[in-house]
């Protein structure tokens, strides 16, 4: 009798089918483990790759701002500047409205004056014509200690708290005074002591002479602020140089209260260097100068600065061919 063999719990086929299987397991993973590194260092560099383009546009960014700040500041400035300007010129266009109403008159009254001129100058005679002349030259002679023969004419007037708070009203009128003794100059000019000119646009330059303009300075005067030293040397000394000519005869007329400088005989020295003298022993500008006795009220101690300047006016009036007036009260 035949004895079977037991079955076998596995065959070979089935070991086969898990070998395969197992197989393909270990495939899959080696498939993983050699595809997975690469897509991951991919992605890696791809972010470091972002992040350094972004830190560079960052810093081109701080760049670009620290630039338009740089240009917002210049911007601002410059806006300031030209703010500044704006105020300038409304004030220029301001007087120059004053000055045009005052022409304007003038003109018109100027068109008449001309006809009636015209008409009175046909009926003189030759007598009355030599009496014309003869009128205008007595008028060129002096007139209350002062000679009056210049062509244009410079105020040098200090404008330190002394004189504004004590003589501006008397100053005002002294100069107005001076004016009515020239009837009519070929130019005209104002400063400060300092050399600070009243009108910017005319510095350097003469202004015409007309009623109008005379008219515009007293009105400007009376609200002129403008620093001061208290001392005239400056304002002569810029006033020579600018306007000093050979063919022109020039007066210059200081308005002052006190001397603040160092030494009268450096400023004489001074103005004799740049008012030269011509081949006739003359000086072609003429210095006059009128003292407002503000501080020689004052206590003994505080009247140096103003006998100084009495003292340095009266020796440049003298050298330089004209007069000083000083003045017995300020109000």
């Amino acid at each position: 009798m035949l004895r079977r063999r037991p079955m076998e719990q596995f065959s070979l086929s089935f070991l086969d089918v898990i070998c395969c299987g197992f197989g393909a397991v270990i495939l899959l993973l080696m498939i993983t483990k050699t595809v997975e590194p690469q897509l991951i260092e991919a992605s890696t560099l791809s972010l470091e790759g972002r992040i350094s383009s972004l830190r560079e546009q960052l810093y081109e960014l701080r760049g670009e701002t620290r630039v338009v700040n740089r240009d917002l500041t210049t911007k601002q400035e410059q806006l300031s500047r030209h703010r500044e300007r704006i105020a300038i010129l409304r004030r220029e266009l301001a007087e120059l409205s004053l000055l045009q109403e005052a022409l304007d008159q003038e003109l018109s009254g100027n068109d008449q004056s001309s006809r009636q001129l015209a008409i009175a100058r046909q009926r003189l005679s030759e007598e009355m014509q030599r009496l014309l002349r003869t009128e205008s030259e007595r008028r060129n002679q002096l007139i209350g200690g002062i000679p009056v023969d210049s062509e244009y004419i410079i105020f040098v007037i200090d404008t330190s708290g002394s004189m504004k708070s004590y003589s501006w009203g008397r100053m005002i009128k002294e100069l107005e005074a001076t004016l009515s003794i020239y009837p009519k100059v070929k130019g005209i000019q104002v400063l400060n002591d300092m050399g600070r000119y009243m009108f910017s646009r005319y510095r350097g330059k003469w202004m015409p002479d007309t009623p109008g303009r005379r008219k515009v300075i007293l009105d400007t005067l009376r609200s002129w602020e403008v620093f001061s030293n208290s001392s005239p040397v400056e304002g002569i000394t810029e006033a020579i140089s600018s306007f000093y000519a050979p063919d022109k005869k020039i007066s210059i007329y200081v308005f002052g209260d006190e001397f603040t400088g160092q030494s009268i005989q450096q400023v004489v020295d001074t103005v004799d260097r740049l008012n030269r003298v011509d081949r006739h022993g003359n000086r072609r500008v003429r210095i006059h100068a009128v003292g407002f006795p503000v501080l020689l009220d004052q206590p003994d101690h505080l009247q140096n600065t103003g006998i100084r300047f009495a003292t340095l006016m009266r020796e440049l009036t003298y050298r330089n061919g004209g007069s000083f007036v000083a003045l017995e009260d300020y109000n």
